[in-house]
């Protein structure tokens, strides 16, 4: 049997990488870089269509004050000096980035959906986090293949409201992922992978 599949999007998986040493030699425009995320966004699926995906872009001043204030927060979080230095350390090679994208759930739409469809509606909630997941792993790859490096954080809840004060986020924006991106200063580190017969299932 000829295999003639198409296997573009497995190269172009290959590679999107966690990315830490970033830096701001970034040759694109912000606002290309934003379009193309929003695109993205745009065309990823959701659950029954809520296109329930809320994102924030983030650039300049609006970036650093962003990792300043997520610095400022962990203080109170890690037990000792010595390890809040690294932490602050950790995260200013994320303010040393280009920029940074915010993930939201829309809440709303989410409590909508399990209003109107009662039959589904303890899936709702995941159906939303599996479409942050899918434009979440689109908008990295497509940073990828222009030379965009990117990893992706979590620091929420600890920065909810810090967030939505500064940046005037609406109450049903759920905070969900942090991604700063910009240019490669530092290559990625191995990756490993489970054996395929660990993770996967055929029946024919």
């Amino acid at each position: 049997m000829v295999n003639n599949l198409n296997d573009q999007v497995v190269t172009a998986l290959q590679q999107r990488r966690s990315i830490y040493q970033l830096g701001k030699n970034v040759r694109q425009d912000p606002a290309d870089i934003v379009k193309l995320a929003e695109d993205i966004i745009m065309e990823s699926p959701t659950a029954f269509n809520g296109q329930t995906v809320r994102a924030i872009f983030l650039f300049g001043a609006h970036h650093a004050k962003l990792w300043d204030m997520t610095g400022a927060r962990l203080k109170s979080e890690v037990p000792t000096e010595e390890a809040y230095q690294r932490t602050l350390a950790k995260i200013n090679g994320f303010k040393a980035a280009f920029g940074t994208i915010l993930f939201f759930r829309d809440q709303a739409i989410v409590t909508q959906m399990e209003n109107d469809f009662a039959l589904y509606a303890d899936n709702f909630h995941d159906w939303a986090e599996q479409g942050l997941g899918g434009a979440q792993q689109a908008i990295w790859t497509a940073f990828a293949q222009n030379g965009i490096g990117a990893n992706l954080q979590h620091y929420n809840p600890l920065i909810d409201e810090l967030v939505q004060q500064e940046f005037k986020t609406p109450v049903n924006w759920i905070l969900r992922a942090q991604m700063p991106f910009g240019s490669i200063e530092g290559d990625a580190g191995e990756k490993d992978y489970l054996p395929r017969e660990d993770r996967f299932k055929t029946f024919n």
